[in-house]
């Protein structure tokens, strides 16, 4: 089984004015102690998607877990260490199939029953969220409190990955919870070395 940091950034491209800003806060948060980053891009062009993953792993090299999120083929093309897919993208079999036995599958799931099915998947870890409201999706799912987490915890013996609306000020609430890890766009995008510091403080 494999082990999760605390903390598990994620860079929404949407976030970013290009790829040299984004490179940068990736940078900033591997010195503030970052060992995973999954990279999002939800403009569905392939080609600077690719460009950017590239220049991630180029710039940060094996100082980090680089994460795909949805796509497998990116993630072979641009030598990350694994894909994240979500409920609408391709199926945990399918990614599997495409990306072989050797890097990490991560799965996003909103409910119960989301992460039964994907607990019974080749999957090494699971997330499940929203806990808290979140701006970071236009149309999330609904929130499912620390509640939610905890019976999460009770489905699965793999890692356990939230998201959704966590900050300093409630992620060790939502780790008291049940969650190995927590997932954090927002939270980390102003300073994001201090802020990463603070949350791995906080965290212990």
């Amino acid at each position: 089984m494999i082990s999760l940091p605390r903390l598990y950034p994620i860079l929404d491209a949407s976030s970013f004015a290009d790829a040299e800003s984004l490179c940068r806060s990736a940078t900033e948060l591997v010195a503030g102690g970052v060992t995973l980053l999954q990279y999002r891009n939800k403009s569905g062009n392939a080609q600077p998607m690719l460009e950017q993953a590239r220049e991630l792993k180029r710039q940060l090299g094996n100082t980090v877990k680089l994460i795909m999120n949805d796509r497998a083929d990116l993630c072979l093309a641009a030598q990350f260490d694994g894909v994240h897919v979500g409920q609408e993208d391709i199926s945990p079999e399918a990614a599997r199939k495409v990306m072989g036995g050797g890097l990490w599958l991560g799965v996003s799931t909103h409910n119960a029953g989301q992460l039964a099915e994907a607990d019974r998947t080749t999957a090494d870890y699971l997330a499940i969220g929203p806990v808290f409201a979140t701006g970071s999706k236009a149309n999330p799912d609904p929130v499912i409190g620390l509640e939610g987490v905890r019976q999460a915890r009770s489905l699965t013996r793999k890692p356990l990955v939230a998201i959704g609306g966590i900050t300093r000020v409630n992620c060790r609430e939502v780790i008291a919870a049940g969650a190995d890890t927590v997932a954090v766009i927002s939270a980390l995008l102003r300073e994001p070395r201090k802020s990463a510091e603070e949350f791995f403080r906080i965290l212990g």
